[in-house]
């Protein structure tokens, strides 16, 4: 499958424009969180199907590493897709499901439920085929440490390719500074706007290639005064674009 390439030139969100953008979507426009991580999880389900698992996740394994926020809970939609699409996936989580915020600990107990194995650590799991980042979204603030840290190790270990959410682990998504450790990712699939840090000099190591998924940001959001940016109906042919 090809994917439609947004003509127009795109604007890149800071890190704290991207924050306006999620309150503005919860408490002006009542679009919630859960609706947003669905979104950005089928979204990123589809985009690993189509790039990285022939078109049929039958049977392939995927190993989706989750954090406890937001960025975590996306992943955990995409492991629950591709799950009833007949992958073989294993979650790794970096810590307990009790210190999970509630949404994500929500789609925690979705995956429990339907009997989707979840592990504390990597040792638990086989040899992926694929590894899924969603460890830490746009809210890093230093360098990744304790069980994110080892995760993000063992990724880059792996012969695997790394599809990651948003930004890859690591990465500042603002100033594109890339911390120790940082995901190396063949494919970085961002949400809404592309993140300023995506384009900065030197990252494209670790961002790989670039995709932008619909999580449905109206156009009128983006116009509002707190971001005052002209946005056009960019996912009018298709829920991913690539960029890069």
């Amino acid at each position: 499958m090809v994917f439609p390439v947004y003509p127009d030139i795109l604007p890149y969100l800071t890190t704290e424009q991207m924050i306006e953008v999620d309150r503005a979507m919860m408490q002006d426009y009542r679009i919630e969180l859960i609706q947003m991580m669905e979104n950005a999880g089928r979204n990123l389900a589809h985009l690993a199907r189509i790039r990285f698992l022939d078109g049929n996740p039958r049977g392939k394994k995927v190993a989706v590493l989750a954090g406890t926020g937001g960025n975590g809970g996306g992943a955990l939609v995409c492991a629950r897709r591709l799950h009833t699409w007949g992958a073989n996936v294993q979650v790794v989580v970096t810590r307990p499901t009790e210190d999970f915020t509630p949404v994500p600990a929500h789609q925690l107990d979705i995956l429990q439920r339907i009997k989707v194995p979840i592990a504390e650590a990597v040792s638990q799991i086989g040899t992926p085929g694929l590894i899924v980042d969603g460890l830490i979204g746009y809210r890093l603030k230093g360098a990744p440490r304790g069980a994110v840290a080892d995760l993000i190790r063992w990724a880059n270990a792996q012969p695997a390719p790394i599809l990651a959410l948003d930004v890859p682990s690591g990465l500042d998504t603002t100033s594109g500074t890339v911390f120790d450790p940082a995901i190396k990712a063949t494919a970085t699939m961002t949400l809404a706007l592309p993140k300023a840090g995506l384009r900065a000099p030197g990252v494209e190591a670790y961002v790989g290639e670039l995709y932008l998924a619909d999580i449905s940001v109206p156009p009128s959001l983006y116009a509002e005064p707190a971001l005052a940016l002209e946005v056009g109906p960019l996912f009018a042919e298709s829920e991913i674009l690539p960029l890069r």
